[in-house]
C-alpha cells in the first residue's frame, strides 16, 4: 500500500492528512495557520507527519494563490501576508526529507473531482468553485492543465461586464466581482439590503425583493455566459461546480445548466452538463494526495 500526505493550507487553518492509494483519509489533524510566520506552521506539519502510522512517499500541498508553481513558491496570497515570496516546497523538503509538490487550491479541487469525485471517468473536466471568491481548474485525463507559466484557469479577473461591479484588486466587471458570495453580499449591502451572506440575498429574492432578484439574475446570467465561453474554448465533457454559493442556494446549479445550454451552439446543447461537486471540504486534501499518488509530475 502506498501513502501520501495531503496538506491544505488556509488563511485560518491548516489541515494535514494521511491518505492511502485508494484516496481514503486514514488520519487528519487541524491547527491554526500562522499567517505571519510560515516556519511555525511548517514545524507543526513536520511534527504531525512524524506521528503518522505509515511512512509517506511524498507531500502534496494545497495553497491559495497566486503561486509560482514551477519553483514551488508562495507569491502574494492576501490571507497569508507573512508567506509572500516564501519557497514553500524547498523549505518543507528540507525539514522533512520527503518530496513536496505545491499546487493551487482550485486546481487540486478539480483534480480530486476528476480522479474520484463527480468527474470520475471523464477525460476533460472543468471545475469552478463559487464561494467567497471564484476559482477554477481544468483536468485532462486526470492531469492538471497548467498553461505556459502555471497560471491557466486563473479566471477570477475575467472581464464580462463593461463598467460592472468591482471588488478588491479585481477589475470592474470581473466574474468574481459579479458571482462570488462576497460580491453578491456587497452588492446587496450597497443597495441597502442588510444581508450577511449570499443565502440571505437568495431568500429575499424568493420573497419578492426586486433588488435582490436583479442581483441574482446577474449572477445566473453572467456565470452561464462564462460557462458557455468555456465550452466554446475548452470543450469539457463536464463542468463541476463547488463552493457555498453553488451548493447551498437551492436550484442554483440546475438554473446555470439550463442557461448555459442557451449560450452555446445548438449542436452542443446536448453535451452541456453542469453538476455539483461530490467531495466537499476534503477535496483539497484528496487533490493534494493525488499529486503524489496519481503521479503528477513537473511541478514543485
Amino acid at each position: 500500500m502506498r501513502y501520501a500526505a495531503g496538506i491544505d493550507i488556509g488563511g485560518t487553518n491548516t489541515r494535514v492528512a494521511l491518505i492511502d492509494e485508494n484516496y481514503k483519509i486514514l488520519d487528519r489533524v487541524q491547527f491554526p495557520t500562522d499567517s505571519e510566520n510560515p516556519e511555525h506552521t511548517l514545524q507543526k506539519i513536520r511534527t504531525i507527519l512524524l506521528q503518522f502510522e505509515y511512512p509517506i512517499e511524498g507531500i502534496g500541498i494545497s495553497c491559495p494563490g497566486p503561486l509560482d508553481l514551477i519553483h514551488g513558491t508562495v507569491l502574494t496570497p492576501p490571507n497569508l501576508i507573512g508567506w509572500h515570496q516564501f519557497p514553500l516546497s524547498k523549505r518543507l523538503e528540507e525539514i522533512t526529507g520527503v518530496p513536496v509538490c505545491l499546487e493551487n487550491d482550485a486546481n487540486l479541487a478539480c483534480l480530486a473531482e476528476a480522479v474520484i469525485g463527480a468527474g470520475k471517468g471523464k477525460g476533460f473536466v472543468q471545475f469552478l468553485t463559487i464561494s467567497t471568491g471564484v476559482g477554477a481548474g481544468f483536468c485532462i485525463n486526470g492531469k492538471i492543465f497548467h498553461g505556459a507559466r502555471g497560471f491557466a484557469q486563473e479566471v477570477a479577473n475575467s472581464i464580462l461586464w463593461k463598467n460592472g461591479p468591482a471588488q478588491g484588486d479585481l477589475k470592474k466587471g470581473s466574474i468574481e466581482s459579479i458571482v462570488s458570495g462576497t460580491a453578491i453580499t456587497k452588492r446587496a449591502n450597497d443597495a441597502g439590503i442588510p444581508a450577511a451572506h449570499a443565502g440571505e440575498v437568495y431568500q429575499m429574492a424568493k420573497n419578492g425583493d426586486e433588488t435582490a432578484s436583479r442581483i441574482l439574475e446577474d449572477v445566473y446570467e453572467y456565470l452561464s455566459n462564462f460557462l458557455g465561453i468555456l465550452y466554446g474554448i475548452l470543450d469539457p465533457e463536464i463542468i463541476v461546480l463547488g463552493g457555498s454559493v453553488a451548493l447551498k442556494i437551492p436550484g442554483f446549479i440546475d438554473e446555470i445548466e439550463i442557461r448555459t445550454k442557451q449560450k452555446v451552439y445548438d449542436t452542443l446543447k446536448d453535451h452541456v452538463k453542469v453538476i455539483p461537486a461530490a467531495l466537499g471540504e476534503d477535496c483539497g486534501l484528496i487533490g493534494a494526495a493525488c499529486l503524489i499518488l496519481n503521479e503528477q509530475t513537473g511541478r514543485k
